[in-house]
C-alpha cells in the first residue's frame, strides 16, 4: 500500500514571530524612507520658491515696483501659499481619514511636483502681463494645498507604523525632510545664481522647478511600495462621517497644536527665505547667503533625530521647550552676527538661530501633534494643526519683516523681535499641553492627547 502522506510540522510559534517582526521592521523603514523622500521633494519645491521669490520675483512678476515694494509682493506670493496650506489639511485630512493615508500621499506629491514644473514653463510680465502674477498665484495656492496635506500624512503613517518607544526618533523622519528639501534647494539654486545676472534672470530661475520632477519620480516610486497604516486598518469600520466637526467641536488640542509650532515656523521663514532678501540688501552676494543656509539645513539634518530621539526619552515637552528659550535667547545676537556683513558669522548667525535652535523645537513636533488626536480623526487634527502653525508663524513673518525693516530704516530690529515673539508663543503653550510620549496610539486612547482627559476628539 502507498504510504500516506506525511504531515507538515506545525509553524514554530517563535519562527513566525520573529518572521512578522522582521516584516514590520522592512515597513516601518520603507515608511520612514518613503516620508523622507516626500517631504523632502515637497519642502524642495515650497523653498525653491521662496529662494527665488526673493532673487528675481519681484523684477520678474512685479516690475515697475520700487524694490522693496516688488520684494513685499513677492512675498505676498509666497504667504499665498501658507493661506492655502490649512485647506490642503482639511482637504486631505478629511480623504485620508475616511479612505486612506497612502493614496492621499501619493496625490499630494504629484500636485506639488507638477505645480513646480508648471512654475518653471510659466511667461514672466514682459510676456503675458498680469496674467503673469496671477498664474504665478494659482499655482502657489496648489502647492500650498498639496503640501498642507503632504506632511500630516507622511508623519502619522511614520508614527503609526512605530512602536510606542521610539515614534519621535522614526518621526525624525519626516521632519528631516524640510533641511533635506532645504540642502538640495540651495545646491541647486547656488549652482544657477553663479550665472551671470541677465541669463539668471532670464532663464536660469526655471532650472530648479524644472528639475523637480526628476524627485518626483524618485519620491513616488518610493511611495508606491508601502502599506496602509496598521492603525488606520483596525479603525476603517469606524471611521468619521466628517473628522473636522469632530475636531473642531472639541477644539482645545486644535489650537495647542497650532500654537505650539508658531516658534519653529516663524524662526524658520525669517532665517531661511526672509534672510536671503535682507542679507543680499545688506552687501552679501548671493552665493554667500545660499553657502550658509546649506550649512545650516546640514547642521540640522544631525539635529533633528537627536532633538526627537531625546524626547522620547524626556517627552517633548521638555525638548520644545528647550529649544524655544534658546531661539528668543539667540534672536539678538543671530541678527547682529547678520548685520556684522562677515561671510564667517553669516554661516555660524544662521547655524546658531536656525540648524540648532529651531531645529530642537522642530523635531519633536511630528510626534507630539501625531499624539494630540486619536485615529479617527488623526491626519485632519494633526494637518490642521501643524498648518495653521505654519501660516500664523510663517505665512506673514517674511513679508511683516519686510515693511518692519523698511519703515525702521533698514534696522535688523523687527526681525529679532518676531523671532523672540513667535518662540514665546511656543513656551507658553507647552505648559498647556499634557506629555504624550509614553501613551498609546490605539483607538482606546481616544482622548486629545494635547487636551484634558474627559474630552473626546476621535
Amino acid at each position: 500500500m502507498p504510504s500516506s502522506p506525511v504531515a507538515p510540522p506545525p509553524p514554530n510559534p517563535e519562527q513566525t514571530e520573529q518572521a512578522e517582526q522582521a516584516e514590520r521592521t522592512r515597513q516601518l523603514r520603507r515608511v520612514a524612507l518613503s516620508g523622507l523622500l516626500g517631504t523632502a521633494v515637497e519642502f524642495y519645491d515650497f523653498l525653491v520658491y521662496g529662494t527665488v521669490a526673493a532673487l528675481v520675483f519681484g523684477e520678474l512678476f512685479f516690475p515697475g515696483a520700487d524694490p522693496a515694494v516688488g520684494t513685499i509682493a513677492a512675498f505676498g506670493t509666497f504667504a499665498a501659499g501658507y493661506v492655502a496650506r490649512p485647506l490642503g489639511g482639511i482637504v486631505f485630512g478629511h480623504f485620508g481619514d475616511r479612505l486612506g493615508r497612502k493614496s492621499m500621499l501619493l496625490l499630494t506629491m504629484g500636485l506639488m511636483g507638477g505645480a513646480s514644473f508648471l512654475i518653471g514653463l510659466l511667461p514672466t510680465y514682459d510676456t503675458i502681463g498680469v496674467w503673469a502674477p496671477v498664474l504665478l498665484i494659482a499655482l502657489r495656492v496648489l502647492q500650498g494645498i498639496a503640501i498642507g496635506g503632504e506632511w500630516g500624512g507622511a508623519t502619522l503613517m511614520v508614527v503609526e507604523h512605530a512602536g510606542e518607544k521610539r515614534r519621535g526618533l522614526w518621526s525624525s523622519f519626516t521632519q528631516m525632510g524640510a533641511p533635506l528639501g532645504s540642502l538640495l534647494s540651495s545646491l541647486v539654486v547656488t549652482l544657477v545664481v553663479a550665472m551671470p545676472r541677465d541669463e539668471f534672470a532670464a532663464w536660469g530661475w526655471r532650472v530648479p522647478f524644472l528639475l523637480s520632477v526628476v524627485l518626483l519620480g524618485v519620491g513616488l516610486f518610493v511611495r508606491l511600495k508601502v502599506v496602509e497604516s496598521p492603525l488606520f486598518t483596525q479603525v476603517k469600520k469606524d471611521r468619521a462621517r466628517l473628522p473636522l466637526l469632530d475636531v473642531v467641536r472639541r477644539p482645545r488640542a486644535l489650537v495647542l497644536a497650532a500654537c505650539v509650532g508658531i516658534g519653529a515656523f516663524t524662526a524658520q521663514s525669517l532665517l531661511t527665505s526672509y534672510l536671503i532678501a535682507y542679507a543680499t540688501g545688506i552687501g552679501y552676494p548671493r552665493p554667500e547667503v545660499l553657502r550658509a543656509l546649506t550649512v545650516s539645513a546640514a547642521v540640522a539634518l544631525v539635529v533633528l533625530p537627536c532633538a526627537s530621539a531625546l524626547s522620547d526619552r524626556v517627552g517633548r515637552r521638555p525638548v520644545v521647550l528647550a529649544g524655544a528659550l534658546a531661539s528668543a535667547a539667540l534672536a539678538f545676537p543671530v541678527l547682529a552676527l547678520v548685520d556684522s556683513r562677515s561671510p564667517g558669522l553669516l554661516i555660524m548667525a544662521v547655524v546658531l538661530g536656525h540648524g540648532i535652535a529651531q531645529s530642537v523645537m522642530y523635531g519633536p513636533l511630528g510626534a507630539l501633534l501625531t499624539e494630540m488626536f486619536g485615529t479617527r480623526v488623526r491626519y485632519t487634527g494633526a494637518s490642521l494643526g501643524y498648518q495653521l502653525a505654519t501660516l500664523i508663524g510663517a505665512g506673514f513673518s517674511p513679508m511683516i519683516a519686510g515693511s518692519l525693516v523698511a519703515a525702521n530704516g533698514g534696522s535688523s530690529t523687527p526681525v529679532s523681535l518676531l523671532i523672540c515673539g513667535g518662540a514665546a508663543i511656543t513656551a507658553v503653550t507647552v505648559w498647556f499641553v499634557r506629555e504624550t510620549h509614553r501613551e498609546s496610539l490605539g483607538e482606546a486612547e481616544a482622548a486629545p492627547k494635547g487636551a484634558a482627559k474627559e474630552e473626546v476628539a476621535s
